[in-house]
């Protein structure tokens, strides 16, 4: 199952199925885009923090489920509309996300942890994504997360050889940001986490936004992105801010 424990403006999004070493099943990849979603209704979150009950942030999907899940195509296809509408619903989250993790990291549970903004693991973090090794491929979008995040030639080796990489190589790719001393992963998380929430709304949104259109293929200003632009300065935010930097006290969001 899934959690969500809020602390503050912070809300944990807990992979919660430490018996199975968080591997992702179908009805909880059909429990993300509702999450989400309520998350986003709720104007006291301001960030997400996604992570694994326990040592392990999560396998992978249930390889349990997959003899009746890839039963038929039709089958198949509806599992993967659902692993797809998880990832996507983090993904396009209007709310910052990071993923806190520790222990392995693979499959569907990399794509997890790359859907989300920023990443940051302890030195027990291990990452893969073994579909070679299962007779199978990675999505199109699953592969494009991981290539942006890594680039074409180590996307190429880690697909194509299923191979485990530690943290240390992890980072030095820039599948994560940085590697954290297991006993300061959580409070460190969470320090970027309040500093984010202590940010404007309006420009949490406003940045997320635009670099989505980056994401999407966006190499030069549109009129949706100059109007982005232009509507913040004309929020309460913006004015808050403004005056604050003048009075030099924090702004109150």
């Amino acid at each position: 199952m899934l959690t969500v424990a809020l602390d503050g403006k912070v809300a944990t999004l807990v992979i919660d199925r430490p018996e199975k070493r968080n591997a992702i099943s179908q009805a909880m990849w059909r429990q993300f885009p509702a999450l989400i979603a309520d998350i986003e209704r709720d104007p006291d979150i301001r960030v997400v923090i996604v992570t694994g009950r326990g040592d392990c942030f999560a396998a992978g999907a249930d390889i349990g489920e997959f003899e009746t899940a890839y039963e038929t195509r039709d089958s198949a296809a509806a599992y993967l509309a659902d692993m797809e509408a998880a990832q996507t619903a983090i993904m396009r989250c209007a709310k910052p996300t990071i993923a806190m993790i520790r222990g392995p990291c693979i499959g569907a549970g990399c794509g997890i942890a790359l859907s989300c903004d920023i990443r940051h693991a302890d030195p027990t973090a291990r990452f893969g994504i073994t579909p070679a090794k299962l007779g199978m491929i990675y999505t199109l979008a699953d592969s494009k997360r991981l290539s942006d995040a890594v680039g074409f030639a180590a996307a190429h080796e880690i697909l194509l050889s299923g191979a485990l990489i530690d943290a240390i190589e992890a980072e030095r790719i820039g599948l994560i940001n940085r590697i954290v001393p297991v006993d300061a992963l959580e409070p460190t998380t969470r320090g970027l986490a309040n500093r984010i929430a202590a940010n404007a709304p309006t420009s949490l949104r406003g940045i997320k936004t635009i670099l989505a259109m980056i994401r999407d293929g966006a190499v030069a200003e549109t009129d949706a992105s100059r109007a982005l632009f232009l509507d913040t300065l004309e929020t309460d935010d913006f004015a808050e801010g403004v005056a604050a930097f003048r009075d030099k006290r924090p702004p109150r969001y």
